[in-house]
């Protein structure tokens, strides 16, 4: 049957979410309802929240749960299970899924949609991944999109080497898992997180602000001639190009992961290339949602990976436009939504 229950509605670009009562529709075959019991706020959302989307709509997809009720047909999931959400699914059985070389499945890819800034959501079951039980659902729910995308892209997309320089345009998920002797952030909110951010052995701040010179030449002049690799998790186009001029000739590796709100299109001087540079997208940090996430929550377990540093808010579902501002104003890493029980 159908189920009612409050979700935060975005009606308009920049504007406050409206709390209000929706109609969860019952989960159709191949697809589970999941009661939400945290999201937290991405900074994608952000993005998608200020920029020219349909709306109405209700966001939200870094999120943790239990399984409500099943549809037909499914086979994988109880009443009862821990689920993380994820935005980009896995079939298994696709061209991608099978190459072991790509996290994008052609079945169930970005086109997949996630709500959870609601009470209940309906997702595909390829969009979700059983948990261990154990687990708890209030800190796990970083790794649904942000704290793994960071992770992967330092493991999987760039493969940090040991005592490698690496530079990071903006205090993302990135630096705790980098494997280097001199993790630089570069970030004009680095004064208000600079405190969560030492947690993870990043030690040397930069405010682009307080340059006065190109952000690059400062790069090259404290990394002797540019850094190993560079992150750009900003979602600022235009910084990729001072990301590449960031890196070293020969090698220099740049990722990037930030999602832009405008100008999506990425210009560069073809000599960056020609010099040895390389620039490499990553999405969900190239990680298998299926087959991977539950992995790195059996590590969180282990106390193998950091979660719970990352958590600089925790506020009730009625406040979440006071997670907006925070993130707007630069003042939180990870803000967790905390839905009625």
């Amino acid at each position: 049957m159908s189920s009612l229950c409050k979700a935060a509605v975005a009606w308009g670009a920049g504007e406050a979410l409206v709390m209000q009562e929706v109609e969860v529709s019952p989960p159709h075959p191949q697809e589970i309802r999941i009661k939400v019991v945290t999201t937290s706020l991405c900074r994608s959302d952000l993005s998608a929240l200020d920029s020219h989307a349909i709306f109405p709509r209700i966001f939200g997809h870094e999120a943790s749960g239990i399984v409500e009720s099943i549809g037909e047909g499914v086979t994988e999931f109880q009443e009862g299970d821990h689920v993380l959400t994820v935005f980009t699914g896995e079939c298994k059985t696709c061209r991608q899924c099978m190459s072991g070389k790509s996290n994008m499945c052609q079945v169930l890819g970005l086109e997949r949609r996630v709500s959870s800034f609601s009470e209940y959501t309906v997702v595909h079951t390829g969009c979700a991944v059983k948990v261990s039980s154990a687990a708890p659902l209030e800190k796990i729910c970083l790794l649904s999109c942000g704290l793994a995308a960071g992770l992967g892209a330092a493991w999987n997309v760039a493969d940090i080497s040991k005592g490698s320089t690496v530079v990071i345009f903006g205090l993302g998920t990135v630096g705790p898992f980098c494997r280097s002797s001199n993790p630089i952030s570069l970030d004009i909110n680095g004064d208000s997180l600079m405190g969560s951010a030492k947690d993870f052995g990043i030690t040397e701040f930069i405010n682009p602000n307080d340059c006065n010179e190109p952000i690059q030449q400062v790069i090259k002049r404290i990394t002797d001639g540019g850094a190993d690799y560079s992150f750009e998790c900003i979602g600022d186009t235009g910084m990729i190009t001072t990301a590449l001029q960031s890196c070293c000739d020969g090698w220099g590796l740049t990722v990037t992961l930030g999602v832009p709100k405008v100008k999506p299109e990425v210009s560069a001087h073809y000599g960056l290339f020609l010099s040895g540079r390389t620039l490499k997208g990553s999405l969900f940090g190239g990680w298998k949602p299926k087959s991977d996430l539950p992995s790195l929550v059996d590590m969180y377990m282990n106390k193998e990976i950091k979660i719970d540093e990352f958590i600089t808010h925790n506020l009730p579902f009625e406040e979440i436009n006071k997670a907006f501002e925070l993130m707007r104003e630069g003042k939180c890493l990870r803000c967790v939504i905390h839905m009625p029980k």
